[in-house]
């Protein structure tokens, strides 16, 4: 169909064991959540939405334990420890409004991109349009889009 509309994402596959990727670590997850007045919340604080783009490729790209050697991060301990582990999660209240929702979502996907973008210039040597499929795979590992829409503790 090809008028119609959404976000559309590829879901993680479904989990079938016990065990599912273990325990995160608080300062992997970055916790945005969108308030019944319309408001954007990251780490309970409010943002504007223009500002959410960079907070997210800061907290992903950070490089907390130093194991990135494509990151660019400020290599801050209490952050994300690099963008395997970073995980973005993504809250609503029930009267936040679905055009809120999306332009979130955008946010999310800009940021990524971005940083793929990077990676595929600085790493790989290509533009995004020029990478093959053995790339896209290299590009996925290096920036996993991780984002959660469940509840976390």
């Amino acid at each position: 169909m090809a008028n119609d509309k959404g976000i559309q994402r590829k879901l993680p596959p479904i989990c079938v064991a016990d065990y599912c990727g273990g325990e995160i670590y608080e300062r992997n997850i970055l916790r945005i959540s969108l308030n019944g007045n319309q408001e954007i919340m990251v780490q309970d604080e409010i943002v504007a939405i223009d500002k959410l783009k960079d907070i997210v490729k800061t907290f992903v790209d950070n490089n907390g334990d130093h194991t990135c050697t494509y990151c660019n991060g400020i290599k801050d301990a209490s952050s994300s420890d690099n963008p395997s582990k970073a995980v973005v999660s993504l809250t609503s209240h029930p009267l936040s409004s679905y055009e809120l929702f999306v332009n979130v979502q955008d946010k999310l996907t800009k940021a990524y991109l971005e940083l793929r973008k990077a990676y595929a210039i600085n790493v790989l040597g290509k533009s995004l349009d020029n990478l093959n499929e053995n790339d896209m795979i290299l590009l996925k590992k290096a920036y996993p889009f991780i984002i959660s829409e469940a509840q976390t503790k």
